[in-house]
């Protein structure tokens, strides 16, 4: 039980530590989900050349999408006339960070490493975006020819009438929590028990701070899932251990941006040459970032876990854990809940059903539910990410064209 107890206390000691800032992150995100719209992202990246690759980067750091969430909206983009460039620079810079994980990165590993992760984030994304520009300009469409099916679907919240300030919240602290709350918790409780379990300074010693323990988190990062929060508590408990700033970066930068389903979407809808472009752009800046931040970041800026820094008084930081667990406990327990409720209400109608894979969050849900909107005939789709599955409402519609839709985005239908 002694050792439940400190894992525990381990586990609060970092949730306390992010707490404050996460929530203020969740307010910004949904801000930014309202009053950032699709069609202000295309307008502004629909032109060829380096600027748009520069403005594809710059609009993706402050985005709260995941590496699969990213991949909708790049295939937006994408059809709606971003370059290949211009596509690939947003699907690079945008799961590395968020204004959400900027404010957790800025709480557990200090403010220089909250400012220079999103410089690196820019950069990798102009750095791909470009050599996608010189090495692959051939094809003006993707490759799979994603048409109308695909209507506006996109990860990036459209915009509605009504209550803004409502909708902020409602996607601040329901939806994108639901999206992150499971990879934060296993984050959390992973942190911790690096923290319990491992010696201080034992990856020191094992790895040293070369280049030995930056390919070690590159090995972990590149075919793992996790968001750019979730990765932020993980890497400050490594870097307590012994691990260096920029082995932790590199962890950072590749955990985030590549994982096995980014990656072969990616190869489907872009081309295998802009998929290895894309690939290799992760390698080499997150081995060139963390070598620089090796040089220029002292021993003394390391943080040690969990409390890296005292600004927030300890009421504060425990009164927001507490929030910030009821909001998670929610996010993670209601769609349970409606995923009932909805299976039973179109089991007692003639609704078809569609079992979907590869949906993993709300922007999933929502691309998914966008395209079969788009087919003629289709009266009301409600998606059901919980149990993978899309109920379909209509008289005459073509469930071929809700398949062959869903297909062309990325997604398989069983």
């Amino acid at each position: 039980m002694e050792f439940l107890a400190d894992i525990l206390n381990e586990f609060w000691g970092v949730l306390g530590e992010m707490a404050p800032y996460l929530l203020f992150g969740f307010l910004v995100a949904g801000l930014l989900s309202v009053f950032i719209s699709q069609k202000t992202v295309e307008r502004n990246l629909g032109k060829p050349g380096i600027s748009s690759v520069a403005k594809a980067s710059l609009f993706g750091i402050p985005l709260p999408l995941c590496s699969c969430g990213v991949i909708p909206v790049g295939a937006s983009l994408r059809r709606n006339g971003a370059s290949k460039g211009a596509t690939t620079s947003f699907l690079l810079s945008t799961p590395q960070t968020g204004v959400d994980s900027i404010l957790v990165t800025y709480s557990l590993l200090g403010p220089f490493f909250a400012v220079y992760r999103p410089i690196v984030a820019f950069v990798s994304g102009l750095l791909g975006g470009a050599l996608v520009e010189v090495f692959d300009k051939n094809g003006s469409r993707f490759n799979g020819d994603i048409e109308d099916p695909c209507g506006d679907s996109c990860g990036i919240p459209e915009q509605r009438t009504g209550n803004k300030l409502a909708q902020a919240f409602k996607y601040g602290f329901v939806s994108l929590p639901q999206d992150i709350g499971k990879a934060l918790i296993v984050g959390l409780v992973i942190a911790a028990l690096i923290s319990y379990i491992i010696p201080d300074d034992f990856f020191t010693g094992l790895f040293g701070t070369g280049i030995a323990s930056m390919v070690v988190m590159m090995v972990v990062g590149i075919p793992l899932y996790v968001c750019a929060t979730a990765s932020v508590p993980i890497a400050a408990a490594f870097m307590a251990k012994g691990i260096s700033a920029g082995a932790a970066l590199v962890f950072l930068m590749t955990g985030p941006a590549t994982n096995a389903a980014t990656i072969s979407t990616i190869w489907k809808v872009l081309g295998k040459k802009t998929a290895f472009l894309y690939l290799l752009t992760v390698v080499i800046s997150s081995l060139a970032a963390g070598f620089l931040l090796n040089y220029i970041y002292t021993s003394e800026s390391i943080p040690s876990m969990p409390h890296a820094h005292q600004m927030v008084p300890g009421i504060l930081e425990n009164s927001s854990a507490v929030v910030l667990i009821l909001i998670l406990s929610y996010a993670l327990i209601q769609p349970y809940f409606r995923s009932r409720t909805t299976r039973k209400a179109f089991e007692m109608s003639d609704a078809q059903e569609l079992n979907i894979k590869g949906m993993t969050c709300n922007h999933c849900a929502a691309n998914v539910q966008r395209v079969i909107e788009e087919c003629p005939g289709v009266d009301e789709v409600t998606v059901d990410l919980t149990a993978g599955k899309a109920f379909i409402k209509g008289e005459g519609f073509d469930l071929k064209c809700a398949i062959e839709a869903v297909t062309k985005i990325g997604y398989s239908v069983a």
